[in-house]
């Protein structure tokens, strides 16, 4: 099989990284706020989702889009609502020991950053690669799949509830997934 041949769609690989690498996502309710924005965008803002994961600082992504909307747009929508999300989930989780430290830190960063008022949870940028390559989007997926098992988190990537690879190996998946 020749995995060379050309992706005819605009497809991107994503990283998307909490401010000073904060471990956040060490809590369902926190990533539930990432899985429900991502369905939001899918079926409001016509992101298409090829591959995800959430891990505990930071999320990696192989999106698209439709025709009539722009990829940098939902990414700017997508970390502006679930910043804000995020960050009032933390201060009215009354189970969350960090909470002071996490939003101490969040405030720290938007003191050297005049875009932001208030707090800076996503760092800035998307780190977004394009896919061109039939090759180069399985690596990326695989990159994807196999980041909760070099964490140890799992012993099987298709075990991680919050990935791809548990859609692909079940009809429960979180988020509906778009086959290349």
């Amino acid at each position: 099989m020749d995995y060379s041949e050309k992706i005819t769609c605009n497809m991107y690989f994503a990283t998307i990284t909490v401010v000073d690498w904060i471990d956040v996502f060490t809590r369902p309710i926190y990533k539930d706020i990432i899985v429900n924005s991502l369905k939001f965008c899918i079926a409001n803002k016509g992101l298409v989702v090829y591959g995800w994961v959430i891990m505990t600082n930071h999320i990696h992504l192989l999106i698209g889009c439709d025709d009539d909307h722009s990829i940098t747009n939902i990414i700017r929508d997508f970390k502006t609502y679930t910043s804000r999300q995020i960050h009032k989930a933390i201060e009215d989780n009354i189970q969350e020991s960090r909470k002071d430290w996490m939003l101490n830190r969040f405030t720290f960063a938007s003191l050297y950053d005049s875009k932001h008022q208030g707090f800076v949870f996503w760092q800035d940028g998307n780190h977004l690669l394009e896919i061109t390559t039939k090759e180069f989007y399985l690596q990326k997926l695989n990159y994807i799949h196999q980041n909760p098992v070099k964490q140890g988190f799992v012993k099987n990537a298709e075990d991680y509830v919050y990935s791809s690879a548990f859609a692909f190996g079940t009809s429960e998946a979180l988020i509906e997934i778009s086959r290349y």
